[in-house]
Formats: C-alpha cells, structure tokens, sequence
C-alpha cells in the first residue's frame, strides 16, 4: 500500500496553523549528523495563491508527515518563482542559529567558558537565542552532559561582541571539540498541538550499534553508489597547522606505521590557538583517512529487515552489499537520510548517507 503524505506550515511565533494540506511535489526531505535537515518541494502556479501568506520565507515553519507520523520540521527560507514553478526550500531547526549572532558577547553574559561541558554551552546559544524579542522557536535542548571541555584559563573560550560572532558557528566550535558532542534534531507535536523542535544531544556519540536491523542486496537495498577504494584521501600521517605564523604556527603531528608507504596530509586549521584541540584534530583526521573501501551512499526501500522510521542518525548498521561492482560486508554509520515520496510512477525513494563505523572515535 502506497504511503500517504502530508504537509503543513504555521506561523513561527505564534504557533498559528496556516495551511493543513499544502498541493506541493518532487518532495525531499531529510536529517543529518551535526547539522541541520533540510526540505526541498514545488508549489505549481495555479497555487500562487497561497504564497505568502501560507509559506512566508523567514517566518514560516513546515511539518512533513508520513502515514500521520510526524517525520520533518523546519523554517521555510526560500519560495519564489522559477518559470513555470514556484520551488520551495526549507531547512530545520538548526539552521535558524545560522542567522543569529551574538551581539551582547559570550552569549550575554553566559561566558567566558572555563573548562566548561560543550553540551551546557550549546544549551546556553539556544538559550539566548530564543530569549531576546521575537526569537523564541519554542526549541528544546537535551540535558546531555558530557566530560569534554571547552576552554581553558589561559585561552577561554569567548565570543566578542565587537565581532557579532555567528550563534550556528558556535554550535560547530563545540562538536569539534575532542570527545565533544554530537547533534541532530526532531520534530514533536507540542501539548499545544504545535511542531516542536528539539535538539537531541548524544554523548560519547549519538546512536548506537543495532544488531535488530540490516541492509543487504536483495533484501531491502535498492542501490548502490560503488564501494570506493580511494587513496589520493589516504594518509598515516597527518600534520595540522593551527594559529600564528612563520616559526611561532602551532603544529601538531598525528603518525602512525602500518606497513604501508608512507602518506601524509596537511590540515589547515588557521583559527586553531589551543595545543590539545590541533592535536586531537590531527588524530580524528588521520583516524578517518586510514580507511580504505568504504560505502557512501545507499537506496533502500520500506521492509520489515529495517522499516522506515527504526533507525536513528548516528547509528551503526551492518550493510552487505554484492552485485557486479561491490563485494562489502561491514558495520557502517547513518550520518544523514533523505526521503522522497512517491512521485507518479516512480515509488518511495530513501536514501542513507553511510561512513565508516571505524571512522569513528568518541569521547569516554
């Protein structure tokens, strides 16, 4: 049976439904690992109508529901004509930080941030984003505590009113932390019967390894993008370059000797001023660039090995994959999914943007 879906916008302030059952086609949405989801559609011309007072870019939230599960959520920031279309792209919840800055500095008084867990710090971004006027989207922050720090008394970590640094940039700042958090979003239906974002925290990491379900070819693998085995990525030895310049540029070297010819690779990382986090930075790249023979991208279709909706970003999967160009067998990591409904003849359509397991390294 052929799935049905739904989508609906409201008014990003007051919660207000604007329209319950939005005529929109060539639908793809979709989450991601550390960043935000994002939504693209078409409205056809003789729906103008409804623009904008039902889809009025910048104050305008979107839900997407699959078989009355509420599957999508997000800020609608572009609709406008294209010939004979009207194209609509949303995105979710994260990305409303990525048009804030903070003009008070340290999050209004929040920081500076002394050995401080990056979970809090994230909580205190969403907490002063929604708390000056007209900024509250209602989203929720898990309490996830973490044992990464940020910041240290000789170089605490500060945000500068002077510089009206992004709010989105630090949220980034705080996931690159070594052994820092992980971050994707959901959406909810409110006790006021309203979407509600939330921002799931995870740590050491988010997801888990899932031994209840699987993707395999011939059972719920519909493509494939070939297994790549790339070495103009691969290197054993990594040497990251931070802060300053000439003879006074932090560096940090992260090697290691496998039997292989030697490789090396430079990390530019300019704005870098503490030892620790170049170091670790250098071996969380180094770690991803030992992989060889990896699996990046998958379709799969609705199936009881894995129905849509029993994974979670971030969890690790076994995925087997044989046909004419690829023989893998391997536990890989969902970092992001995009969802297409049914479009005339052609079916269901989710893809699983996969990495590496071993790509991997959490804090402990």
């Amino acid at each position: 049976m052929t799935a049905s879906y739904r989508y609906r916008s409201w008014h990003a302030l007051t919660g207000e439904l604007l329209a319950t059952d939005l005529p929109l086609s060539q639908v793809e949405f979709g989450l991601a690992l550390n960043a935000a989801g994002d939504f693209s559609g078409r409205l056809e011309p003789r729906f103008a109508h409804l623009l904008p007072a039902q889809l009025d870019p910048g104050n305008t939230l979107l839900t997407a529901e699959r078989d009355g599960t509420l599957l999508w959520g997000g800020i609608v920031w572009r609709a406008e004509p294209e010939g004979a279309t009207y194209p609509i792209e949303a995105a979710g919840w994260g990305s409303y930080l990525h048009r804030r800055h903070d003009i008070h500095g340290n999050l209004g008084g929040r920081g500076p941030y002394t050995y401080a867990d990056p979970c809090q710090v994230i909580r205190d971004v969403w907490a002063y984003a929604q708390s000056q006027p007209d900024g509250n989207l209602g989203v929720t922050v898990d309490a996830t505590t973490s044992k990464a720090k940020a910041g240290t008394p000789a170089e605490p970590y500060s945000t500068d009113w002077w510089e009206a640094p992004v709010l989105g940039e630090v949220v980034d700042d705080m996931t690159e932390i070594d052994g820092g958090p992980e971050w994707t979003e959901t959406t909810d239906w409110t006790a006021t019967g309203r979407p509600g974002g939330r921002i799931r925290l995870g740590w050491p990491r988010l997801g888990t390894r899932r031994t209840d379900i699987s993707f395999a070819s011939g059972t719920n693998v519909a493509a494939t993008v070939p297994v790549t085995y790339d070495a103009d990525a691969y290197a054993q030895v990594v040497i990251a370059l931070g802060a300053g310049e000439g003879r006074g540029r932090r560096r940090a070297i992260d090697a290691i000797r496998n039997g292989r010819l030697r490789l090396e690779h430079v990390l530019e990382a300019p704005a870098e001023k503490a030892n620790d986090r170049l170091a670790a930075r250098a071996r969380t790249e180094r770690t991803a660039r030992q992989i060889l023979g990896e699996v990046t991208e998958i379709q799969v279709i609705d199936h009881p090995a894995a129905p849509i909706g029993s994974w979670q970003i971030g969890d690790d999967v076994r995925v087997s994959l044989h046909d004419q160009w690829s023989d893998f067998d391997g536990w890989c990591r969902i970092t992001g999914w995009t969802l297409r409904p049914p479009q005339g003849q052609d079916p269901e359509r989710i893809t699983l943007t996969l990495a590496r397991a071993d790509r991997f390294t959490y804090g402990s």
